[in-house]
């Protein structure tokens, strides 16, 4: 089993703080033998864990910042917003990330959800529908993009003239999709992600979500073994550790072999807690099969 660190902690107070404490807790979590560091694709915190005016980072430039501060770790964004980069524009970015971290990005994306920052910036929030249908072209265009096929795509959403993406990735990105809609979420799963990640992090739940995905997998004809399974844990693990990693035991009989943590909301020093992660949580969790 594996550890992911997911960073959305960026605390208030002075602005010249939030570079170098992002960079140190980038550098614990790769230190400490975390593979992936991931952040939120938010332009406002989020409201269930703080306040929309607290501070928070732009994804893509922070994972840009941290490819030049780290070595070995994955980084990808947990998870992209359709609705806020066109499809061509964001394969190009991704790419460009790969690039400079020697192949060390992932295409992490969802339907986006967070409507107030959209108004208040002045995205555009279609209907959950509509932007499913976005998401699926999204990810047909990205796929376009890092193959041989440099030709045009028509799609309902979106009519790219050229789909040229030159360098190519380093390693091409995996695909992960986030959620656990049985009827939308976990289709799109099936036919196109390398990684899903899970927020059911119940046991009982989310052997149903897995069972749901295996039945997409079986009518597309696809081995659901092919696709990583991943789970978001908000949990502090260190207020009863081996209740938590009783649950990472059964998230392994699961097929699961990463479970997503990070500091929670307000950590006054979120840096020492994934210090900890290294030290106490993940030779434990390396332990389980």
């Amino acid at each position: 089993m594996e550890l992911g660190v997911h960073f959305i902690d960026f605390l208030p107070g002075d602005p010249a703080r939030l570079g170098p404490t992002l960079a140190d807790a980038a550098k614990a979590a790769e230190q400490g033998g975390a593979t992936m560091f991931t952040l939120a694709d938010h332009f406002f915190q989020m409201e269930s864990v703080g306040r929309a005016e607290d501070p928070f980072l732009e994804g893509y430039t922070s994972l840009g910042f941290l490819a030049a501060q780290t070595a070995t770790i994955d980084l990808t964004l947990l998870v992209t917003g359709v609705t806020y980069r066109y499809p061509g524009v964001l394969a190009k970015t991704v790419t460009t990330l790969d690039v400079l971290s020697q192949g060390r990005s992932m295409l992490g994306l969802g339907a986006a959800w967070y409507e107030r920052e959209h108004a208040a910036l002045g995205v555009p929030y279609p209907a959950l529908r509509t932007r499913f249908e976005m998401l699926e072209e999204t990810l047909q265009i990205c796929l376009q993009m890092w193959s041989d096929d440099d030709g045009p795509y028509d799609g309902k959403h979106y009519r790219l003239a050229e789909t040229l993406c030159v360098p190519q990735p380093i390693r091409r990105p995996p695909i992960l999709i986030g959620g656990d809609g049985e009827k939308k979420t976990l289709r799109l799963v099936a036919r196109y992600a390398d990684v899903w990640n899970s927020t059911t992090s119940d046991p009982d739940w989310l052997s149903r979500k897995v069972d749901v995905l295996h039945r997409h997998c079986e009518a597309v004809g696809r081995d659901p073994g092919q696709i990583r399974k991943t789970v978001g844990v908000l949990a502090d693990p260190f207020e009863d550790p081996d209740g938590y990693l009783r649950n990472v035991e059964r998230y392994a009989e699961l097929g699961v072999d990463m479970i997503n943590v990070g500091p929670l909301p307000a950590n006054p020093d979120p840096v020492g807690f994934i210090r900890r992660l290294g030290d106490e949580l993940v030779p434990r969790i390396a332990q389980i099969a």
